[in-house]
């Protein structure tokens, strides 16, 4: 049933959605993900409660954060009554997230708040096992390191697979976006890549390799050594990297660098 009142903020205007209004594309790209009747789905930012009212009927239980009190309130009236919903008048950024239970994650989120809300998802200590994120496509083109990797995209690979499962047209939002939007899907992955003793260094690794080149990492024998190992032509520039030659770069970081195994 929805939850009793929490406190939370007036969003100011610039924080507005576009929102999806029609049930047949609301129902299409839902059709594109896993979500079943086993899940606990978390939706940032209801709004109208459209994709709410299917959420409820696919999903165990859903838990739904709206910051605008106005649509809160509309809410709470809409879903009266309900049993596997609980509604939260709180900023999404400041809500807590499940701490052990698996969950899962389908929003249409703010775009202006697209980064800090995929970070908050993708750097908690439990993170949710599948997410479906509504998003710019530019910004989702760079979380998947394209058209080059970003620090970013190296941050968020070794934990998850990611891919664009659902093309949008900007007549289906209301009010109509001025930049064409995605559905973009976010896999945990069941092994990460990096290990969690390793993570701290990665991130030292990626970071100061993408801001000042590989030859500050390693010595011109180390180096040498790791770009044959990685396929990788002398010379080239960060930017050109693929995330796997990034992965091996580090392992010989990793090895050779910091005399680890």
């Amino acid at each position: 049933m929805p939850q009793k009142r929490k406190k939370g903020t007036t969003p100011p205007i610039w924080a507005s959605q576009n929102f999806l209004t029609s049930y047949k594309t609301i129902n299409r790209i839902i059709r594109r993900t896993t979500l079943n009747k086993n899940d606990h789905v978390i939706e940032i930012g209801p709004g109208k409660g459209h994709t709410t009212g299917i959420l409820i009927q696919k999903c165990r239980q859903v838990s739904a954060i709206e910051i605008d009190e106005r649509l809160y309130n509309k809410l709470m009236i809409k879903f009266k009554g309900t049993k596997n919903i609980r509604i939260y008048h709180q900023d999404f950024l400041k809500w807590k997230l499940p701490e052990s239970e698996d969950y899962k994650v389908f929003s249409n989120i703010p775009f202006c708040f697209t980064t800090d809300i995929v970070r908050k998802l993708t750097e908690c200590k439990n993170v949710p096992s599948e997410t479906w994120l509504i998003m710019e496509k530019g910004a989702a083109k760079r979380f998947m390191g394209k058209p080059s990797e970003s620090l970013r995209s190296l941050l968020i690979k070794p934990k998850f697979d990611l891919d664009i499962v659902y093309y949008f047209d900007r007549e289906d939002f209301h009010p109509k976006p001025g930049v064409d939007a995605v559905l973009l899907h976010f896999k945990k992955k069941s092994q990460p890549d990096i290990s969690a003793n390793q993570w701290f260094a990665y991130e030292q690794f990626a970071s100061k390799g993408l801001k000042y080149g590989l030859r500050s990492l390693f010595t011109r024998k180390q180096l040498s050594r790791a770009l044959r190992q990685a396929g990788v032509q002398n010379g080239v520039t960060p930017a050109e990297i693929l995330y796997v030659q990034w992965l091996c770069l580090f392992r010989c970081y990793w090895e050779h660098v910091l005399g680890k195994k």
